[in-house]
């Protein structure tokens, strides 16, 4: 009997010293045919969110890894294994996680044990049908769509680039069904995210389908911008006045928005990186040398990297950009991209003489005629 009482109490105080608290994670790896004293690097994203950054890293053993610590709310991270190609991405929360890893395949890799993972494990399965079936598209008309380019065969071209339209939108309609059919998923608002990121998106399916995200899922980080940008969407819209904003010239100087204002004001976002927006420089200093006697103004709000002070000035420079340029060295994360909604360049934004915004993103011709329209009202 005191045997039984003994054994019970052990096995208690085991259960004990390994249950997790509430904000607690564990994440159980196996890594087999990995050699012992390899390591897996944790991995997260920098606050650009486009550059890994390690944070913690566990000796393989026996073929198994093991990561412990706190979080406070789902994020998207990532597992590098030691010579081995590819990362394993999953989402940390708290709770015990359990990695399969496969070493010749490591995006066939298994995660479960939390909701996330398991909702992110149905998601990863049932889109990599669909993706599937873009590659195998890709792969069967690379040849044919090379031909019919190379011959002028518009009518071939246009066929197949629309039997590949067909199949991403098959993709987006997915995404957008997973999220309204699994609105405590994690992964609902990070699809929504990158969704609104493309310039094609249907801006206001994802903010219905995001209104109707549970609340547990807004509240987290990506939650929390997907609902900044949809605000900062219906605040720069065609039709709505331009929201004010102020941000350091080269010289460190605040210039503000209100003060750049003229008859007709472009606001021109690029960067000095930006391949595009330096090919289209010529073009917009052209109609600002032509036209800025008459009323126009140009404000550009660069998107440069911080540390790149110099790159910037120097591509204003080379550019012969001479209106008043900002920048808060700040790249996608710049708040007054933010404000306006932009997640890609060139962008711009065309004001009247009353700061409202009359049109956005045009181009070459079509922006010195709607210019042109402006300045003649």
């Amino acid at each position: 009997m005191k045997k039984i009482v003994v054994l019970l109490i052990t096995a208690s105080l085991f259960v004990a010293c390994n249950k997790l608290e509430g904000n607690e994670f564990m994440i159980s790896g196996t890594a087999e045919g990995i050699s012992d004293g390899k390591l897996a690097i944790l991995e997260t994203l920098d606050e650009s969110g486009m550059v890994l950054k390690p944070t913690d890293t566990a000796v393989i053993k026996n073929g198994k890894f093991e990561f412990k610590g706190t979080t406070t709310e789902p994020e998207l991270r990532f597992i590098q294994l030691d010579s081995v190609q590819g990362k394993i991405v999953f989402i940390l929360e708290n709770g015990e996680i359990s990695i399969k890893a496969f070493k010749d395949s490591i995006n066939k890799s298994v995660i479960g044990g939390t909701f996330n993972n398991e909702q992110f494990a149905v998601y990863n399965k049932e889109q990599n049908v669909i993706q599937k079936k873009i590659a195998d598209y890709r792969t069967v008309n690379k040849e044919k769509m090379e031909v019919a380019m190379q011959t002028n065969d518009t009518v071939t071209v246009n066929s197949l680039r629309d039997g590949f339209v067909k199949l991403n939108n098959e993709f987006k309609d997915y995404n957008v069904k997973f999220a309204e059919k699994n609105p405590k998923a994690f992964i609902s608002v990070l699809m929504i995210q990158n969704m609104l990121m493309q310039p094609d998106s249907d801006f206001e399916k994802l903010e219905k389908t995001f209104n109707n995200l549970d609340k547990s899922v807004k509240d987290t980080k990506p939650g929390k911008n997907v609902g900044e940008l949809i605000s900062n969407r219906s605040s720069a819209e065609v039709g709505k006045a331009a929201p004010e904003f102020s941000a350091p010239n080269p010289e460190g100087k605040m210039v503000s928005l209100k003060e750049s204002l003229g008859k007709v004001t472009i606001i021109d976002f690029w960067a000095s990186w930006c391949g595009p927006c330096r090919k289209e420089n010529p073009s917009v200093v052209a109609l600002y040398n032509e036209l800025h006697e008459k009323g126009l103004n140009i404000i550009g709000v660069s998107l440069d990297k911080e540390g790149d002070a110099q790159k910037w000035q120097d591509a204003i420079t080379a550019d012969k950009l001479t209106w008043p340029q900002v920048s808060n060295l700040k790249y996608w994360n710049d708040p007054v991209a933010k404000k306006y909604n932009v997640t890609s360049i060139p962008a711009t934004f065309i004001l009247d003489a009353t700061g409202k915004i009359v049109a956005r993103d045009l181009r070459g011709e079509e922006l010195k005629a709607k210019v042109i329209e402006l300045l003649g009202s």
